[in-house]
C-alpha cells in the first residue's frame, strides 16, 4: 500500500466575484423596471388645518366653490351669486382692470373635488390675479 500515493483533497471554494456581478444585474434591472407611483395616484384624505388662525380677510374678491358644485362670485360691495365657470375669467379679468393687486379669498367646501379647486386658482393666475388664498376651518 506505501506504492499509492495518498493526493490531498483541494477544499472546495465558491467564487464570490461572478454571484457579485449576478446580484449587481439583479438589482440595476430592478431599478430600470420599477414603476415609481405618482402622489396623485395615491388614495390620501387632507388633513384640517389646526393652525390656521381666525381667517381674518381683507380683500375685496370672494370665490365660493360649494359642496353641490356650484361657484359663487362676491366683492366687498356686491352680494354672493352664483355664476357658471364659463364666467369667472371675465369677471376676473374686469376686477384685475380696476386693481392688478386685488387679494382674492377661495372658500372651498372640504368635499369639492380638487380639479374644481385648481381651474378656480388656475383661472386666478391666468387673469393676472397672483394673490390669493384658501380659507380653512
Amino acid at each position: 500500500m506505501s506504492g499509492l500515493q495518498t493526493r490531498r483533497r483541494r477544499r472546495p471554494e465558491l467564487n464570490l466575484v461572478p454571484l457579485i456581478d449576478v446580484l449587481v444585474v439583479l438589482v440595476f434591472f430592478s431599478f430600470v423596471t420599477m414603476q415609481f407611483r405618482s402622489p396623485g395616484t395615491l388614495n390620501i384624505t387632507l388633513p384640517r388645518v389646526e393652525t390656521a388662525g381666525t381667517n381674518a380677510f381683507d380683500g375685496t374678491v370672494i370665490l365660493g366653490l360649494g359642496k353641490d358644485g356650484e361657484l359663487t362670485f362676491a366683492t366687498d360691495s356686491t352680494a354672493p351669486r352664483i355664476i357658471a365657470e364659463t364666467d369667472l375669467p371675465g369677471l376676473l379679468a374686469q376686477i384685475r382692470e380696476v386693481n392688478r393687486e386685488v387679494p382674492v379669498l377661495i372658500r372651498a367646501d372640504e368635499s369639492t373635488e380638487l380639479r374644481r379647486l385648481a381651474f378656480v386658482m388656475d383661472a386666478c393666475r391666468k387673469a393676472g390675479l397672483h394673490k390669493f388664498s384658501l380659507q380653512s376651518r
